[in-house]
């Protein structure tokens, strides 16, 4: 059945697509932050575990939250490893890091979601897509506290 909601075909489109790397990169970064919750040590370790764990927690409901708009907006999530990686902009480490090097790429992972993120909340706010706009204020106020957590422990 076709969607008659107010925004164009075009512009949920645009939208799903900037939401679809957005989703990506919200996959990515959750994997990224799992495998170092898993591989931290040194002194740090317990407390970088569990703010690794809770950090992760929060991206994978996020994940969930933002496949879910895609559906809503009418279109098909590609929620294949293949799919993600073409759309990522936040790559995996090849090599083992110390923590101090995990934070510094989490961080990086999240602020280059942050700019990413809003972009496509300045096409959604245009388009008056307040639902969309609701959901990235949510989000890109989690990243930047998760950023600001991750930058206070280097």
């Amino acid at each position: 059945m076709q969607i008659n909601a107010g925004i164009s075909d075009q512009t949920r489109q645009l939208i799903c697509d900037g939401l679809a790397v957005f989703l990506a990169n919200t996959y990515a970064l959750y994997l990224k932050t799992q495998n170092f919750h898993w591989n931290v040590t040194g002194p740090e370790f317990y407390s970088l575990h569990i703010l690794f764990e809770k950090q992760y927690q929060d991206l994978a409901e996020a994940v969930d939250e933002i496949a879910e708009r895609i559906r809503a907006l009418g279109f098909y999530v590609d929620a294949t490893f293949q799919g993600f990686k073409k759309m990522a902009t936040i790559g995996q480490e090849d090599k083992v890091l110390n923590s101090r090097e995990m934070l510094v790429s989490l961080i990086e992972g999240h602020e280059n979601l942050i700019r990413h993120v809003r972009k496509i909340g300045e096409v959604c706010d245009k388009e008056n897509d307040f639902a969309t706009v609701d959901m990235i204020g949510r989000r890109l106020g989690a990243h930047e506290k998760m950023a600001w957590f991750l930058r206070s422990s280097v």
